[in-house]
């Protein structure tokens, strides 16, 4: 799931006030799926998105700098949103001090991978949109720039498979708003 609406981009980032909000309505919407195990990207907007359920499902939550959002350079774009759609079209194409597109949800997928090898029925995941739709792209190929600007703060989507199955997984968005 992508978080909650939030003040900025940076790592220490807060949620709003209306992000807030949406935190405890995700918690309820979540409350139905069983969750026994939680796992975040360390950012703050992040970890705020997930506490309101975490408290709800008495679960800890579990931080992994793997789903943290990614880089796009270390210098200022003032053209980041075609940067950003390029690495849709061109996997391996990284800014300065960036990280490509392949990287990031080569980290991504690792998380969830691990995920579903551990031995709790269900998890979530909490990241930020650019990797969540990088791992949405890694099963869904139709997934690209233009489904990434249509997420929305927060966004949810469940990724079933079987046990023992290490085929793509069935994908379904839960969250309207």
């Amino acid at each position: 799931m992508r978080h909650a609406k939030a003040t900025g981009q940076e790592p220490n980032a807060e949620l709003t006030d209306e992000g807030l909000r949406q935190a405890e309505r995700l918690a309820e919407k979540l409350a139905v799926h069983s969750i026994a195990y939680i796992v975040s990207s360390p950012w703050k907007r992040a970890l705020q998105t997930a506490a309101p359920f975490a408290r709800a499902a008495s679960q800890h939550i579990h931080t992994d700098e793997r789903l943290q959002e990614r880089v796009l350079s270390t210098r200022h774009l003032e053209n980041w949103m075609k940067v950003l759609e390029r690495t849709y079209t061109d996997e391996n194409f990284a800014e300065e001090g960036g990280e490509s597109s392949r990287n990031a949800t080569t980290r991504g997928i690792a998380v969830l991978e691990e995920c579903w090898s551990r031995p709790e029925q269900s998890a979530a995941v909490i990241t930020h949109g650019n990797i969540l739709s990088l791992l949405l792209r890694h099963y869904e190929s139709s997934f690209g720039y233009e489904e990434w600007r249509l997420l929305t703060n927060p966004d949810v989507y469940v990724l079933e498979r079987q046990r023992g199955e290490h085929g793509p997984p069935s994908i379904r968005r839960i969250w309207t708003d």
